[in-house]
């Protein structure tokens, strides 16, 4: 227990002392309209209350992240407290604040074309192609699962398919409509209810007979069941996203992006969000650890259901809290990833306009737009995700790795000496991402010692261009400076 305070502890510090530095490195200017302000158009654009923004943002960066991927990840053991901390603190909070930063610095712009101003049009090109398959896949996922889960509670009600059609008219309603007509009424309630599920187990925790494992020299290893096969790094630092660090979050900040009233709001929403997804996912942690007896029991619980972590929640919420604990778990089951689904339209709807410079204010133009992405997920929701959907999580570390390498871009840009604060967990994620893509069942399954050195090699490698491509635009810079 005390190990698990003093992580939450530790978590809320980071907030005040480590993101109140990460702000002064930015460098917020109070006295500058923000996007919502200056290009107000009443449809994206819109100035938010700053609870709201928090609580929408929150949502949209959460779904189940901090749920099942704790869960997954407590079967590590302990060594998951750390890396939700320190992941947390030094890798998502200043993925997440420096990237919503710089969308609000670049008039709402999506992260594809932030990379693409500060790591070059090459990569900008490559970027918008991932960053929109890799929401319509979220998007679709989030379409087909909830629908399934619902199908399953209500046996004798209507079909998947049927509400898998209920679930779209709300999608197409949510990325049409006016952010202030439905996600600003909605996401305040849902976001409200994933905390409240949380502080009712944190409660649960401390008035139960619940034993939750300390951080120890002996707890500080690999506690999954077969610890060859699913070696902690990188595994548990890729299994542990949106809990710690996640692209997906750098996808959805634009959105709030566009409703930020002033700029000192940002280190709270931003860094804020993260900090609570963080706080979140060590809860659930802990009640994993805790709730079936221990981490090789939850191992062993795990496994008889096919490391299902949507089972492992239900029994969580349902056993630690009852019958409130049912619905709450309905909410969070179905809600939470209808809640990223819908925000994963959206945010590829803005994407194609950003792209394009196509002007979003009109219902026609956003229909034209929104249209064809729905039908493509239609289309994909007949074919088997299990393959792709394994993807996706080296696919969204990978996109925090290109974002981290596109902040420290840009501080450089400005001379900032404090490039170190994004600099370090980008050559961290870079070893992760290619160390698990060349390691893994669905990458190359490499030898493990193998994969590390070439995993190292690559590291370097890419830290190398990354340096000498900024040096060179530096010294551009200089030059056109001097020519003025």
């Amino acid at each position: 227990m005390i190990s698990f305070l003093v992580s939450v502890a530790v978590l809320v510090a980071g907030y005040f002392i480590y993101g109140t530095l990460v702000e002064k490195v930015f460098g917020i200017k109070t006295d500058r309209e923000t996007p919502a302000v200056k290009l107000r158009d009443d449809v994206d654009f819109v100035p938010l209350p700053t609870w709201k923004v928090f609580l929408i943002q929150f949502l949209n960066i959460a779904g189940l992240g901090p749920i099942f991927g704790a869960i997954s990840g407590a079967m590590f053991g302990p060594s998951a407290f750390i890396w939700i901390v320190f992941g947390s603190i030094f890798a998502g909070g200043v993925h997440d604040y420096l990237s919503g930063m710089l969308s609000v610095r670049h008039n709402g712009l999506s992260i594809s074309e932030i990379v693409g101003v500060y790591l070059g049009k090459h990569l900008k090109q490559l970027m918008r192609v991932f960053t929109i398959v890799l929401l319509i896949f979220v998007g679709t996922v989030f379409l087909v699962g909830p629908a399934k889960i619902i199908a399953e509670m209500f046996e004798s009600g209507w079909s998947a398919g049927v509400w898998m059609l209920i679930i779209l008219v709300y999608y197409l309603l949510s990325t049409l409509l006016p952010i202030d007509k439905m996600i600003s009424k909605i996401y305040p309630v849902f976001g409200m209810a994933m905390l409240v599920m949380a502080l009712g187990l944190l409660t649960a925790l401390f008035s139960g007979e619940y034993h939750i494992p300390e951080i120890s020299a002996h707890t500080l290893r690999n506690m999954t069941t077969n610890p060859g096969e699913t070696p902690l790094f990188p595994i548990m630092f890729v299994t542990i996203a949106c809990g710690a660090i996640s692209g997906f979050h750098a996808t959805q900040s634009p959105l709030m992006s566009r409703c930020l009233k002033n700029e000192r709001e940002g280190k709270k929403v931003f860094f804020g969000a993260m900090i609570t997804e963080g706080v979140v996912a060590l809860i659930w942690a802990a009640a994993a650890m805790a709730f079936f007896g221990g981490i090789r029991e939850l191992n062993l619980s795990m496994s008889d259901h096919e490391n299902n972590a949507a089972w492992a929640a239900n029994a969580i919420a349902n056993g630690m809290l009852g019958k409130v604990g049912g619905i709450l778990a309905l909410i969070g089951l179905v809600a939470a990833p209808i809640t990223s689904g819908d925000t994963a339209f959206r945010s590829a709807r803005i994407i194609f306009a950003d792209i394009f410079n196509y002007d979003q204010k009109p219902l026609k133009k956003r229909l034209l737009v929104s249209i064809p992405l729905f039908v493509i997920a239609l289309v994909l929701s007949r074919i088997e995700f299990g393959i792709i959907w394994r993807y996706f999580a080296w696919s969204n570390q990978t996109l925090a790795m290109v974002v981290l390498w596109t902040v420290t871009a840009y501080l450089m840009s400005k001379g900032n000496k404090w490039y170190i604060i994004s600099f370090i967990p980008a050559v961290f994620m870079t070893m992760v991402c290619t160390t698990y893509i060349l390691l893994a069942s669905e990458g190359f399954q490499l030898d493990n010692t193998l994969s590390y050195g070439l995993g190292c090699g690559i590291t370097l490698l890419i830290s190398g261009l990354f340096w000498n491509y900024t040096r060179r635009k530096r010294m551009e810079y200089a030059a056109g400076e001097i020519l003025e």
